[in-house]
């Protein structure tokens, strides 16, 4: 038993310490593509997919100490690195439904404390945009949540309870609505190529 609870734990370190190096790397990245000195704007942001694991996008929640940089994918390698852009739906700020999702017990695990109200920040190359929670809602695992839309809005996504041993059977959904957007003088994204965004996805299961 001790040798088998010493086995764990080391187990549980690899992954914890391969999960920072992940993180640090994504957001040494993201400083050195955020710092460059000259930069173009591409057209056509929205819609597009980028290369897996890319850092896209930085997301600051206030009220709940949260400042990650999300990378492009929801695949397991992609989240140890922080919360993950889902591919195949537009970037925050971009007319759509832009969708970020993390794990319950890394990078999202104190989403369950965000409130209707409350403020969200998000940092593209392209734009910095405010947001005001408009609703949480909570949904089983296989229920289709995401959506098109006319106009910007944001959803962030984990499982459910974010406090529960074992895989959570639901999810937890939050969105919000642009209240500030302002653009950067000169931006960049990595180079992309455009895909449709589906109405009516699943979102992955993110543990």
């Amino acid at each position: 038993m001790v040798t088998a609870g010493l086995l764990f734990v080391a187990v549980v370190g690899v992954q914890l310490l391969r999960g920072a190096v992940a993180r640090d790397r994504a957001r040494a990245e993201w400083t050195k593509l955020t710092s460059a000195a000259s930069i173009s704007r591409l057209p056509g942001l929205s819609l597009t997919r980028v290369r897996s694991g890319t850092p896209v996008l930085r997301v600051i929640i206030p009220s709940i100490r949260l400042d990650e940089v999300v990378v492009e994918g929801l695949s397991d390698k992609d989240l140890w690195a922080g919360p993950g852009h889902m591919p195949g739906t537009v970037f925050p700020g971009e007319n759509g439904n832009a969708v970020i999702s993390a794990h319950r017990d890394r990078h999202f695990r104190r989403l369950d404390a965000v409130r209707i109200g409350e403020v969200i920040e998000t940092q593209t190359l392209a734009m910095h945009v405010m947001w005001r929670v408009e609703s949480r809602r909570v949904v089983q695992r296989d229920e289709r949540v995401i959506f098109e839309s006319a106009e910007p809005r944001l959803t962030l996504t984990t499982c459910w309870p974010t406090r529960y041993f074992g895989p959570a059977p639901d999810r937890l959904i939050i969105t919000a609505v642009p209240i500030s957007v302002r653009e950067r003088a000169a931006a960049s994204t990595p180079a992309a190529i455009a895909v449709p965004v589906r109405s009516n996805d699943v979102i992955p299961a993110t543990r």
